[in-house]
Parts: C-alpha cells; sequence; structure tokens
C-alpha cells in the first residue's frame, strides 16, 4: 500500500491544528496562572487602572473621553463582525451553488475529492460564525460598560464597569483567535503542506506577539496619593523644626 498524496491531508491537517490549540492552551495557562506574562494579562492590568481613574474622577471631561475609547472599541467590532457574517454568508452561497469547484484542479496537492471539501468549506463557516459571535458578545459588554459610565452622578460599583470592559476585550481576543484558525483553514483550500507550514509561522508570530517582557507600571491611586501627602507633612514638618532648632543654636 502506497502512501498517496490524498493522505496528506489525514496527516498535515490534524497535525496543525493540534500545533495550534496546544498553544493556545499553554497560553490560557500562563493567562491565567501568570497574567502579567501575556500581553492580554498585560492589557487588562491597564484596563483596570483606566477603568478606576474615570469612575473615581468622574466629570465631564473624563466621562467623554471614556465613550469617546469605548464607542471606537464598538465600531471596531462592529465591523469585524460584519467582515465574518459576510463571509460566511458568502461561503454557504458558494457552498451551495457551485457546480465546477476550482478547488478540486490537479495542481492542489493534496485531498481533492468533493468530501474533503465540503469539510474544508464547513470548517471554514464554523470559525466565521463563531468569530461573529464573539464580536457580538464584545459589542453587548462594551455597550453595556458604556451606559454604566454615562450614567450621571451616580455611584457606579467600580467592579461592575472593570468586569464590562474586561469581557469585552476577552471576548474580542477570542474572535481574533477564531479569525486566526480561520486563515489556516483557507490555506487548506490549497493543499495540506500550504496549512501546515502556515500553523507553525502563525504560532511562532503568535508567540512573540502574546508573551509580555514588560514589569507591570503600579498606577497609584487617589487614596494612596492622599496618604503619601499626609506622610510627607509630618517629614517636612520635622525639617522646618530642626532647621529653626539649628539657627537658634547658633
Amino acid at each position: 500500500m502506497y502512501f498517496q498524496k490524498e493522505d496528506l491531508d489525514l496527516v498535515l491537517v490534524p497535525t496543525g491544528l493540534l500545533i495550534m490549540f496546544s498553544y493556545h492552551l499553554f497560553l490560557l495557562y500562563r493567562y491565567l496562572n501568570l497574567p502579567h506574562t501575556t500581553a492580554l494579562g498585560f492589557e487588562n492590568h491597564n484596563k483596570r487602572a483606566w477603568v478606576e481613574k474615570i469612575v473615581l474622577n468622574y466629570n465631564k471631561d473624563t466621562t467623554g473621553a471614556a465613550v469617546s475609547v469605548i464607542s471606537s472599541n464598538i465600531s471596531a467590532a462592529t465591523f469585524l463582525s460584519t467582515i465574518s457574517i459576510t463571509l460566511s454568508s458568502l461561503i454557504g452561497a458558494w457552498l451551495g451553488s457551485s457546480s465546477n469547484n476550482v478547488f478540486q484542479s490537479n495542481l492542489i496537492y493534496g485531498d481533492t475529492r468533493a468530501a474533503t471539501i465540503s469539510i474544508k468549506y464547513i470548517s471554514l463557516v464554523v470559525c466565521f460564525l463563531l468569530a461573529f459571535s464573539c464580536f457580538v458578545q464584545s459589542i453587548r459588554h462594551f455597550v453595556h460598560a458604556n451606559y454604566l459610565i454615562s450614567i450621571p452622578e451616580s455611584e457606579i460599583p467600580l467592579q461592575f464597569v472593570e468586569t464590562a470592559v474586561i469581557k469585552g476585550g476577552d471576548f474580542w481576543c477570542l474572535g481574533l483567535r477564531a479569525l486566526y484558525f480561520a486563515l489556516n483553514l483557507l490555506l487548506w483550500f490549497f493543499g495540506p503542506i500550504p496549512m501546515f507550514i502556515s500553523s507553525i509561522a502563525m504560532v511562532i508570530i503568535l508567540y512573540h506577539l502574546d508573551i509580555n517582557q514588560a514589569p507591570l507600571h503600579r498606577y497609584s491611586s487617589p487614596a494612596d496619593r492622599k496618604n503619601e501627602s499626609v506622610t510627607e507633612f509630618p517629614r517636612w514638618h520635622n525639617e522646618v523644626r530642626s532647621s529653626s532648632t539649628k539657627e537658634c543654636i547658633k
């Protein structure tokens, strides 16, 4: 029994997907246990500080800036969700109407049977639909955070706004990951070898983008600044008293 080119899909495609899933499991472990070593944990640290500054220093200027920032995130998530659902619809229409498939050419080194082509289409549609769902959830949480921040003259719990902003960012990240998987599955149409090479290259690139080596900045809260000013006043007062005592002795 000889190894044919159709058998490459049974080896390279699952291996490429396994590499992608293993990397994301590794990234999830670091995010849950060592969040400061990941780019997402670094961003969430800065987002928590941003929410704290906005909520504790409530005024018209800071509220307008916060609403503008969240609105830009909503616009970006809306754009990507529109692209995802549009591409999934086009692929579904193409799958239902195409009779002579261009991806069944002999130039493609791999399995070009009709059943395999259908699996490729369905996998790609699933990734785009998953990305669409994640971006919609991201929009939902950002809109909720927008409502919480823009409530006039109200004591909003800091945890409510922080949770909405962090969850919106997490769903945004999940939507991007679904698009990364869709890119690999898209290259599968040109054969299992491009898909496998793309999986390895994607993991290498994502590793350098997802790992954070910068130290976390310690943002001071208003309470910390108040305590610092209280502790600095006695020190300054003692220095003045000691200097005046020396002058009297002279």
